[in-house]
């Protein structure tokens, strides 16, 4: 599943990556985010529980001899859990000077979305400010995609936890 993925990757630098996206699904929902930010796709794989982590942190992943902090998206986003299956795997993302892995359901495609595409946000007075995760809703098609900010995923605190023990 990699291979196909950073193939698909280095065929589109050309073009620039500023307006694509990764779509993937959770449940019933679609999400995405900056191609920009993704490293590789990977299987879903024997995790390694660490203990004392925030409770959507699954535990590690090795990667090449790399050790990853793998992230349940459903449980950071109070997803019912679901069990894995041949769609479910894992992204690597790269999030300010590491690698982290987000476990969805399923990889969908990578899009392009234009700005003109893309409302903000909406805004929710009484969300804490570790929450503010989406970058904006993007219309494709028919269809609602949310947008997010790898950047806002994760709180400051939760961030350097896992960096501690890892």
């Amino acid at each position: 599943m990699s291979n196909d993925f950073e193939d698909f990757l280095e065929d589109d630098e050309a073009e620039g990556d500023a307006d694509k996206f990764l779509l993937f699904d959770l449940g019933e929902e679609s999400y995405g985010i900056p191609i920009s930010n993704i490293i590789q796709i990977v299987e879903m794989q024997p995790i390694t529980h660490i203990p004392d982590m925030p409770n959507y942190v699954k535990g590690i992943i090795n990667i090449r001899g790399q050790i990853i902090p793998t992230i349940d998206l459903r449980s950071r986003f109070h997803l019912p859990e679901k069990e894995a299956d041949k769609k479910t795997c894992i992204v690597i993302i790269a999030h300010e000077n590491n690698s982290m892995g987000l476990i969805v359901d399923t990889v969908s495609e990578v899009r392009s979305i234009p700005k003109d595409d893309v409302a903000p946000a909406p805004q929710v007075k009484n969300l804490s400010i570790n929450e503010r995760y989406i970058l904006g809703l993007a219309k494709v098609g028919d269809e609602v995609k949310i947008l997010l900010d790898i950047n806002k995923l994760f709180s400051e605190q939760d961030v350097q936890a896992i960096a501690n023990r890892i």
